[in-house]
C-alpha cells in the first residue's frame, strides 16, 4: 500500500495527517497506524488523523493515538486538522467540524494562529493535591514544585495506571510562571510518554488553576514544552463555557510512504 500522507505539528505535538474523503483508509488497521506514528520504522508522530467528509459541517475528525488506537479528542489534533483543511482548499478561515467529543467552531487569525472551540466544562473536581476534569480527553493536573527536574514519564505512568487504573488519565504537571501564566509538562495516555504540548491537557491547566483561585483573568497564557499556547474562556453557573485553545499550526513537510504488512 502506498500512502500519501502531511506532517504537521502545533507546539511540537505532531500529527500524520491523511485526506480521507474517499474514505479509503482501512481505519480498523491499528498496526497500520502504529506503523505510521512509529519515529524509526514509520513517519514518526504523537497520533494519527484522518479527515473524512461530513455533510452536516465541513469535515470529521478521526483521531488516532500513537499505539494505534482510536481515542478521546486532542485539541493540539484538532488546531492542525483545522490548517490541515485550509491547505486543501475544504475551508477558508472558520471551520465546522465534529469529532469524537461533539461539534466545534474554529477560525484562523490573521497571524495564523487556529482559535478552537473546546466542550464546555461543567465540572471540576478537586483532589487532594490535584485537579481532575474532561476537557473532552480526561486530564489531571497537579502543582509541583521543580518542574523541570521531574522525571515526568516516570511519574506521569504511576499517576496514569495508580489513580485511574488501566483506562488512565492524561497527566499534566504544572508551576506558576508570572501573572497569569504556568509552564506545563504532559504525560500522554496512548502515547504513553511525556509530549511536547497537550492542547486538551494546557485547557485544563488553564481551568483548573482558575478554579483553585491563582487566576482571576479568564485568558491565561500556558508554556508548553513545545512552545506557547492561550487559553480563553468565560464561566456561569454551570460551570466553563466559550472555552478558546489558541495557538500556531503549521504543516511540515509532506511525502508518500509504501505500507507491506
Amino acid at each position: 500500500m502506498q500512502l500519501k500522507f502531511y506532517k504537521y505539528q502545533g507546539t511540537g505535538n505532531d500529527f500524520v495527517m491523511v485526506d480521507n474523503r474517499t474514505l479509503f483508509f482501512p481505519k480498523e488497521n491499528t498496526e497500520l497506524v502504529s506503523f505510521l506514528c512509529d519515529r524509526r520504522f514509520g513517519i514518526g508522530a504523537d497520533g494519527l488523523i484522518l479527515l473524512e467528509p461530513e455533510v452536516d459541517g465541513d469535515f470529521r475528525m478521526v483521531y488516532y493515538n500513537a499505539d494505534g488506537n482510536q481515542s478521546s479528542m486532542c485539541g493540539n489534533g484538532g488546531r492542525c486538522l483545522v490548517a490541515f483543511a485550509r491547505d486543501l482548499g475544504v475551508i477558508q478561515k472558520t471551520a465546522l467540524f465534529i469529532a469524537v467529543d461533539g461539534w466545534h467552531t474554529a477560525h484562523i487569525d490573521t497571524d495564523n494562529r487556529v482559535h478552537l472551540k473546546m466542550q464546555d466544562v461543567p465540572e471540576i473536581k478537586e483532589k487532594e493535591k490535584s485537579y481532575f476534569l474532561d476537557t473532552g480527553s480526561p486530564h489531571h493536573v497537579q502543582l509541583v514544585n521543580d518542574l523541570k527536574a521531574l522525571d515526568v514519564k516516570a511519574e506521569g505512568a504511576k499517576l496514569r495506571y495508580g489513580l485511574y487504573g488501566e483506562s488512565g488519565s492524561n497527566i499534566n504537571f504544572v508551576a506558576p510562571k508570572g501573572t497569569d501564566a504556568y509552564a506545563v509538562r504532559t504525560y500522554e495516555r496512548g502515547v504513553e510518554d511525556e509530549t511536547l504540548s497537550c492542547g486538551t491537557g494546557v485547557t485544563a491547566v488553564a481551568l483548573a488553576m482558575h478554579k483553585k483561585g491563582l487566576s482571576k483573568s479568564k485568558k491565561i497564557v500556558l508554556h508548553a514544552e513545545g512552545g506557547d499556547l492561550e487559553v480563553a474562556f468565560d464561566t456561569d453557573e454551570e460551570g466553563y463555557r466559550d472555552i478558546y485553545l489558541i495557538g500556531p499550526a503549521k504543516m511540515v513537510f509532506k511525502g508518500e510512504i509504501v505500507w507491506t504488512p
